[in-house]
């Protein structure tokens, strides 16, 4: 039985250790923090992502937990609307709900379905040898040996930067955000709030509770001595709920990051026996709520590409971002010079061209997106929020459009 071994037990790597079990793989994830309880609050399931959860049995499971009703969209802090739809029409549209739950229930989910003794804990990687797929755990004398390596350990990726050491690193992208869960009764339709560079997210949650987020465009490495104060300052006088939330927020729950974007897209997401995934592979902002979704993308994805009866061939061939060819071709090469099969290093170039041609665009777009919402010109942001407005006017269907592209995927 082939063996691989996935690094970091984020959600790209559970659904990726999943995705290998269930294609037939023995599997073995290892996680240098001492428990798999996430950092985080909240994140968003899009269609897209559902469906990439039904390849490994999971997507009905998470979509009991929609508690997403009635209007959604943008809005003013004094509470009018810039652009909204009805979370009803996007379901009718795409086929499946966005369905927002915490980290911790997803990641319980996926934790829940993984093979008997698979995860290791407290467990980090010291190195990762492409060319053998050798995996020596740091600190101690201990190695795995791999057929496969699926580095999932996230933006900061250490294995990233050994594998592409002259690429450039995520950059700040100009904002820190904040989030938090709060009991709240009663929210029920999703909204993000424009400001003059702020943001803030009120996305409703089962039983309850209210997953809160908010961004502002500042220098990066400030932290405030209270951030729920901070927040209060900057957003308490907005419209409702907001203010009820945060007098509402646990202030030792408060979470507080900033965020960077990967902007210069690797020239192939593999090298070797190692596949890159997720945030490891291709940081984004969180302006089109698709980070974990196109981790969980990549991990079935990778599988079906690397397992026997997979399509190593699938995919598009075209639109790949300039210069990325070369770099595949590299891959390819170098996979075939360690010693790979031919399908396997066939089914990893294959995964990569993939899933480059998918993510960087949503990357790009995603900045994109990012860098509208730090505007503070008081010109600027009137013009950005007429546009919207004027979109709004045009029927909802123009803004449901907007996801054909992420939300219609299907593996």
């Amino acid at each position: 039985m082939a063996h691989a071994v996935v690094i970091g037990a984020g959600i790209g790597g559970l659904t990726a250790a999943l995705a290998l079990a269930h294609k037939g793989w023995e599997v073995t994830i290892l996680e240098r923090a001492p428990s798999i309880e996430p950092v985080g609050a909240g994140l968003a399931v899009a269609p897209n992502a559902l469906r990439a959860l039904d390849v490994i049995g999971v997507g009905d499971e998470v979509r009991k937990l929609s508690a997403i009703q009635g209007q959604s969209g943008v809005r003013l802090p004094d509470g009018r609307w810039l652009a909204r739809t009805i979370a009803e029409d996007a379901a009718a549209r795409y086929g499946d709900p966005i369905v927002l739950l915490t980290r911790s229930a997803l990641v319980g989910i996926l934790a829940g379905r993984l093979p008997h003794r698979a995860l290791r804990v407290n467990t980090p990687v010291e190195s990762v040898d492409p060319a053998t797929g050798r995996v020596v755990v740091a600190g101690t004398a201990e190695a795995f040996e791999a057929d496969l390596v699926v580095a999932a350990d996230g933006i900061r990726s250490r294995i990233r930067s050994a594998l592409f050491p002259g690429h450039p690193a995520p950059v700040y992208a100009g904002v820190t955000s904040w989030r938090a869960i709060v009991p709240l009764p009663g929210v029920t339709g999703a909204s993000e709030t424009w400001g003059r560079g702020l943001i803030f997210g009120v996305m409703p949650l089962a039983g309850g509770q209210v997953y809160c987020y908010a961004t502002a465009t500042v220098p990066p490495g400030l932290r405030a001595a209270d951030e729920r104060d901070e927040l209060l300052r900057l957003f308490g006088r907005w419209h409702d709920p907001i203010p009820a939330l945060l007098e509402a927020a646990d202030p030792a729950a408060v979470l507080r990051h900033d965020i960077h974007s990967l902007d210069v897209p690797l020239p192939a997401l593999h090298r070797g026996r190692i596949a890159l995934l997720g945030d490891a592979a291709h940081p984004m902002t969180p302006n089109l709520g698709q980070g974990a979704c196109q981790a969980m993308e990549d991990a079935v994805v990778l599988a079906d590409r690397v397992s026997p009866g997979g399509d190593p061939a699938a995919g598009p061939a075209t639109g790949l971002p300039a210069g990325l060819s070369a770099g595949l071709a590299a891959g390819l090469s170098a996979g075939l010079s360690a010693g790979l099969s031919a399908g396997l290093a066939a089914g990893l170039a294959a995964y990569s061209r993939e899933r480059l041609a998918r993510t960087t665009p949503i990357v790009r777009r995603s900045r994109a997106i990012c860098r509208l919402t730090r505007w503070r010109n008081p010109l600027a942001v009137a013009l950005r929020d007429g546009a919207m407005r004027a979109a709004g006017w045009l029927g909802p269907n123009v803004a449901l459009r907007q996801g054909d592209e992420i939300f219609a995927w299907t593996p």
